[in-house]
């Protein structure tokens, strides 16, 4: 009897520390609310800063519903575990952040809590986020709420049980978010530590560049080892890269700059939104993006930069005709050939797709995305531009083309699958284009964010 009343106990007692210690790890206070402080207390040089700083992040683009009000919330994210929609993020004092102290936002950026206390889903990258300084944060605080506050209640999370329950999302943090994991290097360069600065803080390119695990998490060991983004494949950015012409920072910095290269090829997807908004931030900031991620491709094998040597020496000349593909060859004769065989850079012409990334891909749906809906021309700019064939093409024939394009503008062997591949692209699309008000792929002027 006296055993039992003994092991009763001890249960009792690992049970009752069990939960304090996950009330302790899960819990974090609320903090207190503030009257919003009006537009006008906060510097404008501040406020310009963290204008320039929203921009880098990409903040617009994930807080936006498309067609919208800017910052008010409501874009859907999906994920594995289900859709999570983003906050509203305007100075709002119902529905948005009016009423958070710059306290309050500092932790959100830094540890993913809001102010009411309650963890947010890692959607939001504050574990990039957790790098940014005490003055890029005041700076980022000024600029939003100094935006014109919009009423727009949270839409619920579409969220399975158990994804649903944020208190495991203290676990999650517990064995990912980690403070303190990049730090400048004192034997580089002020510009590559910028760099590195922006690319693992608020630019945050491996969230998207990164391959994830089974929780969610990035696969810190595949670091820019490619992911996905919205139904777009996000190409590896490090000596994995599938580029048939090795990156390096001079042409990394033309393309985050102009959104094209014409050893590369054409930003498209969210990789278009993102080079929209890196517009609008310094040159130096832009460079230094660059050369630090130069360095994550290294230098290339000598045998890879022989053979980009000579495809860069044939670009502009008739390549070799695919055997076997007279179908192939009829399509890309009559739908992509005027553009692409006249040996003009754009956006008088195509770019030549022995250079493209995309058909180099392990994966083509970036290649089929941009044969859909095509290239839209950026205002006041001489920007790419290409119809889309969606309503010309049916399945069979773009998966016949994109054989044709696979056998002759790679070495890499057929992709597989395409019929299957390009009929959910398709439905993807059409999905999207009956939700939103504004084409995803259309690059967005920075300046139109502040407008009412």
């Amino acid at each position: 009897m006296v055993s039992s009343r003994i092991i009763v106990a001890v249960v009792a007692g690992i049970v009752v520390a069990g939960a304090s210690a996950a009330f302790a790890v899960t819990w974090r206070s609320p903090v207190a609310a503030i009257d919003p402080p009006a537009p006008g207390s906060f510097d404008p040089a501040l406020v310009r800063r963290g204008r320039t700083l929203a921009a880098a992040g990409n903040c617009a683009d994930c807080h936006t519903l498309r067609g919208g009000k800017d910052f008010a919330g409501g874009f859907p994210v999906p994920t594995p575990f289900g859709t999570i929609y983003s906050s509203n993020i305007t100075a709002d004092p119902q529905t948005g952040i009016g009423r958070w102290p710059e306290s309050a936002f500092r932790r959100a950026m830094r540890s993913g809590v809001d102010r009411d206390g309650r963890h947010l889903y890692p959607t939001f990258p504050y574990d990039h986020f957790i790098n940014v300084t005490d003055e890029d944060n005041r700076a980022l605080y000024a600029y939003l709420m100094t935006r014109q506050p919009v009423r727009a209640a949270a839409r619920r999370n579409e969220l399975p049980f158990p994804y649903n329950q944020r208190f495991l999302i203290a676990g999650w943090k517990l064995l990912f978010l980690h403070r303190g994991e990049w730090r400048p290097d004192p034997a580089r360069s002020a510009e590559y530590n910028r760099g590195g600065y922006l690319v693992e803080g608020l630019a945050h390119c491996g969230a998207c560049h990164t391959p994830r695990n089974a929780l969610g998490a990035e696969r810190k060991s595949a670091q820019f080892s490619g992911g996905a983004s919205d139904n777009w494949v996000a190409y590896a950015i490090n000596a994995q890269s599938p580029s048939p012409v090795p990156w390096d920072a001079d042409a990394l910095y033309i393309y985050l700059r102009q959104g094209w290269h014409p050893d590369h090829g054409v930003a498209r997807g969210p990789m278009a939104q993102v080079v929209a908004n890196l517009s609008s931030i310094p040159d130096g900031d832009v460079h230094a993006i660059a050369v630090y991620m130069a360095e994550k491709f290294g230098a290339p094998a000598p045998d890879r930069q022989r053979r980009a040597d000579e495809l860069r020496a044939q670009a502009g000349s008739p390549s070799p005709q695919a055997v076997n593909e007279t179908a192939g060859a009829a399509i890309y004769a009559a739908a992509c050939g005027v553009c692409h065989d006249i040996g003009r850079p754009p956006p008088y012409g195509g770019i030549d797709l022995r250079l493209s990334t995309g058909i180099s891909n392990p994966d083509p749906r970036n290649v089929i995305n941009t044969i859909l809906s095509g290239l839209r021309p950026v205002e006041g700019e001489r920007s790419p531009i290409m119809p889309g064939f969606a309503a010309s093409m049916d399945d069979a024939q773009i998966a016949t083309l994109l054989n044709y394009l696979r056998a002759r503008f790679s070495n890499q062997p057929a992709w597989t699958g395409l019929e299957k591949i390009v009929a959910d692209a398709r439905r993807t699309q059409t999905v999207f284009l009956n939700t939103s008000a504004e084409p995803y792929d259309a690059p967005v002027d920075p300046a139109q964010r502040d407008r009412p």
